[in-house]
């Protein structure tokens, strides 16, 4: 009897052993305390910053003029990443504009009066104002003597709205009584280089582009430059400027504004402007680009419209 009774015992605690096994097993895993370590953790991305020039050179020429200032924004402003973006044309550019696609521009007077209307804010302006003007370029056997001889000629520009390289060049002929749209074969070519080489090739009598493209011809293209000159030179306005998107964080555009107009006070900075072709930075805002609203409806009430509707 009394080895039936410890069988017995024996048995329950035998299955209650068992059940609170099974427990165990069932119950839902404790969340582990303390830190979590992982082999390799998800790194927190850069915020990107597009740079959009507009098209002063073909894309080669574009990074090896403005991808030094690029590299040295990465240096000095580690928290972010910057990239350079060409464009095919000026149209292209200027739908870029519209559709607000870059956070930074570098475009030219008008195109910087078109990007305030989608947006963007001048935080400097590119260069001396003085070195914003017209040339015309010719071969140096040209019988061109006065605007006056051009008629029935053709004239080559980048683009209608080129206005360093077409509005000025063709406000400045229109001063000097040549009628622009009846007087002359125009041609928009596409690039400021295509321009000139137009007329080192003798496809047009004259060429009209600005001082920083005729400075890259020369240097890239001595041969064909010395085969031409500098026939008349328009009056200056406002330089290109430096315009950011109006979602770009505040702390980005104050360090903007710091480090470009200092560019020119170092060595390294003074490189970085002649790759450009700038003499320097001038902090400015969207106010200082009045003279150019100015001059733009002066200059469609008297010559064309900038763009046709």
């Amino acid at each position: 009897m009394r080895a039936e009774k410890a069988a017995g015992f024996g048995w329950l605690w035998l299955m209650g052993g068992v059940c609170l096994l099974l427990a165990a097993c069932e119950a839902p895993p404790q969340a582990a305390l303390g830190p979590r370590f992982v082999d390799n953790p998800p790194l927190r991305q850069k915020p990107l910053y597009r740079l959009a020039v507009h098209p002063l050179h073909n894309p080669q020429k574009l990074s090896e003029a403005y991808q030094p200032l690029i590299d040295y924004l990465n240096r000095r402003i580690p928290e972010a990443r910057f990239e350079l973006e060409a464009s095919r044309n000026y149209q292209a550019y200027e739908e870029k504009i519209r559709a607000r696609a870059p956070e930074i521009l570098l475009p030219n007077p008008w195109q910087t009066l078109l990007a305030m209307d989608s947006g963007y804010a001048v935080i400097a302006m590119a260069g001396d104002a003085e070195d914003f003007r017209g040339i015309f370029i010719v071969r140096r056997d040209s019988n061109l003597k006065q605007p006056g001889d051009l008629k029935g000629k053709a004239i080559a520009y980048p683009s209608p709205t080129a206005l360093a390289a077409a509005m000025l060049p063709q406000y400045y002929l229109h001063r000097h009584g040549v009628d622009v749209i009846r007087d002359l074969d125009n041609r928009y070519v596409g690039s400021q280089e295509s321009s000139i080489m137009s007329v080192a090739l003798g496809e047009t009598a004259i060429a009209a582009t600005w001082p920083p493209p005729w400075r890259a011809f020369q240097k890239d293209h001595p041969r064909e430059a010395a085969e031409l000159r500098v026939i008349w030179e328009t009056p200056h306005l406002l330089n290109n400027s430096l315009m950011l998107r109006d979602d770009v964080p505040l702390e980005l555009r104050h360090k903007l504004q710091n480090l470009l107009p200092g560019l020119s006070g170092s060595p390294e900075g003074t490189q970085i402007l002649a790759a450009m072709q700038t003499a320097r930075f001038h902090r400015a805002d969207n106010a200082f680009y009045q003279p150019v609203r100015q001059f733009i409806q002066r200059f469609e009430r008297e010559v064309r419209v900038v763009v046709q509707p």
